[in-house]
């Protein structure tokens, strides 16, 4: 996959996932434009809050995950990922989001690496569920894992083909967090592992040689 391709495919995940929060705030300035019930007002402006929080909390996640969120350091807070991750599955209500990174900074590339797998992670878990993400430095390398469980799991086999051997496999938006994934790992020499698809858990793990 070109640079072009994957920009593409970017931009679709983009689109696809600000579509909803952005028009439920255009309808909800419709509403309120033509609403004069008080009460009707202020569940208007209920709605204008929850959409534009859920929109603020997929772009804060987005910059992280696949732009130069951070700054320009080697390193970012972890806390500031763990703040994104839970910020976009926040306003879903029906993924619970575990947090066991126990380093207070991680290179960039783990980082988005971590958010990456965490995104396809949630992405699989059709009907909700929980989501544990962990990392941690050991022996010369970082770890990290990924475990989804639910009462539906469902990672399509073209993206568990594009995240294992970064080939093109699925072309739609979710492919994009799929590939990059790969790439992530792949430029540092690094190595993703896929629990078997038969499997009630989804496990996703990655061990990148360390840097810093």
């Amino acid at each position: 996959m070109n640079a072009l391709d994957l920009a593409s495919l970017l931009c679709s995940r983009l689109c696809h996932d600000l579509m909803s929060p952005v028009g439920a705030l255009n309808n909800g300035i419709e509403l309120l434009a033509d609403e004069t019930d008080p009460d009707m007002r202020e569940k208007c402006l209920e709605l204008l809050g929850e959409s534009a929080l859920a929109t603020a909390n997929k772009l804060k996640f987005f910059r992280l995950a696949f732009g130069a969120g951070g700054g320009f350091g080697e390193e970012i807070d972890t806390r500031e990922a763990q703040a994104a991750l839970e910020g976009l599955f926040a306003g879903e209500r029906k993924i619970q989001v575990g947090w066991v990174v126990e380093n207070e900074k991680l290179p960039k590339g783990a980082v988005r690496l971590l958010l990456n797998l965490a995104l396809l992670a949630g992405d699989a878990l059709v009907r909700g569920g929980r989501l544990d993400v962990g990392a941690e430095r050991r022996d010369g390398e970082i770890e990290l894992a990924v475990r989804a469980e639910g009462p539906r799991i469902l990672l399509d086999p073209a993206l568990r083909e594009t995240l294992a051997t970064g080939g093109w496999g699925a072309v739609e938006p979710r492919a994009a967090g799929a590939w990059l994934a790969h790439n992530l790992a792949a430029e540092v020499g690094g190595s993703i592992r896929l629990s078997d698809p038969t499997s009630d858990v989804l496990m996703i793990g990655a061990t990148l040689p360390r840097q810093g």
